[in-house]
């Protein structure tokens, strides 16, 4: 007997809605990648050359955005701190949606005990704050910026595994599972050739939100003068090192890390939330 199969359109199928917002966000987030991929290029200078006695200098030809209290120039320190800025949280939705998925899945496919320790388990990592991890870990392991990803990975993986059960869940009751399970394929198969196809856009939408989450998450750590070196490029970091600069009255290298901070942020989570209502929309 051969069953007809039907499934639902997946990531082919989601499109962007034209609003000017969104349009405006898809803007913004397209060019600070572009920016850090493009930053040894772009950078008029080496982000930590040091010049104290051109420390705290405004615009000119030479530094177009000023320098900080060290002398090193703005615009060059925040193109490469975009890179800095954006390979933290990446990290971050990466392993966090990866382990969500398997997670989930595991525990809406197999149910029973299993169901109840993956889903017990999560619900002990939302009661432990994923900031105050992340600074537990970089007091036993130190500086760099595998502490605080890993850390974050964690607190945010309830949220994707959580996600992806009920969905999962919600999947299994549609006849092309049952199709598949009578014609001998085996639970791997159907999941990761067609259930998970079908939950992606929901998920990459949630992870495109969690982004901009960990990305201001991560830039908070460095603030506090966590987790990234002192000499390494990261708009939270420079944050940090401008609070000197805004003491002698000279905010700018402050100032404008805190607005690309905000508008990224805000940008990643304007496009994740109008995915997840072209996706909730295309299901009603």
């Amino acid at each position: 007997m051969t069953a007809v199969l039907t499934r639902r359109p997946g990531l082919s199928r989601i499109r962007a809605t034209g609003s000017p917002l969104h349009l405006g966000c898809l803007a913004i987030v397209g060019l600070v990648v572009l920016a850090a991929l493009l930053a040894p290029w772009l950078a008029p200078h080496d982000p930590n050359a040091v010049d104290l006695g051109n420390a705290l200098a405004g615009p000119s030809a030479a530094h177009p955005l000023g320098v900080d209290a060290a002398g090193r120039d703005t615009l060059s320190r925040l193109l490469f701190g975009a890179r800095t800025s954006l390979l933290g949280p990446l990290g971050v939705v990466a392993f966090s949606t990866v382990a969500g998925i398997a997670i989930g899945m595991a525990a809406a496919w197999r149910g029973g005990w299993l169901d109840s320790v993956l889903s017990r388990s999560t619900e002990l990592v939302f009661a432990f704050p994923g900031m105050l991890l992340a600074i537990l870990i970089i007091s036993v392991y130190g500086e760099g910026l595998l502490a605080p990803v890993i850390a974050l990975a964690v607190a945010y993986l309830p949220y994707v595994s959580r996600l992806t059960r009920s969905l999962v869940l919600a999947e299994r009751a549609r006849p092309y599972v049952s199709a598949y399970q009578v014609q001998g394929h085996s639970a791997v198969q159907i999941c990761l050739r067609h259930v998970l196809p079908n939950i992606a856009p929901v998920v990459l939408a949630q992870s495109t939100v969690n982004f901009g989450y960990a990305l201001m998450d991560l830039a908070g750590l460095s603030f506090l003068g966590l987790g990234i070196p002192a000499l390494t490029p990261d708009w939270g970091r420079m944050v940090f090192d401008g609070q000197t600069a805004i003491q002698h009255g000279y905010p700018l290298s402050a100032i404008l890390p805190c607005a690309f901070i905000v508008l990224t942020v805000v940008a990643f989570n304007v496009v994740g939330e109008r995915w997840a209502d072209r996706v909730a929309r295309r299901d009603r």
